[in-house]
């Protein structure tokens, strides 16, 4: 999915309960301006921000921020769009593509949406 993000605190955090007030705050922040900077880049109907923190090597606070678009199929809305984990190496996004995303949303959040 173009616009996958993965959003982490700056130290290791087993739980949310575990994070300090200020870390709450900033990541929550982050939440939103990454949805609203991933809603203006890629048109998305809307943004998926999950958190599990369950799977094997990954049992730490980190919140997935998904674009969701507007034709996703329905078998990959909400939780279902951890299905798309599981496409094959072609249909994925390059690491090219993944690195122009990232220098475009760097540009939207620093004020300059036209620079790609």
């Amino acid at each position: 999915m173009p616009g996958w993000l993965v959003l982490l605190p700056r130290r290791h955090v087993a739980a949310v309960h575990d994070l300090t007030d200020a870390e709450a705050s900033a990541l929550g922040m982050w939440q939103v301006k990454l949805s609203q900077a991933l809603q203006s880049l890629t048109g998305c109907a809307k943004t998926y921000v999950i958190q599990f923190a369950e799977a094997e090597g990954f049992a730490h606070v980190h919140f997935h921020i998904v674009p969701r678009m507007a034709d996703l199929q329905p078998e990959h809305r909400g939780p279902g769009i951890f299905e798309l984990l599981r496409r094959p190496e072609q249909e994925r996004v390059t690491a090219d593509r993944a690195d122009q995303i990232a220098h475009s949303l760097r540009a939207q959040l620093h004020g300059h949406p036209n620079a790609r």
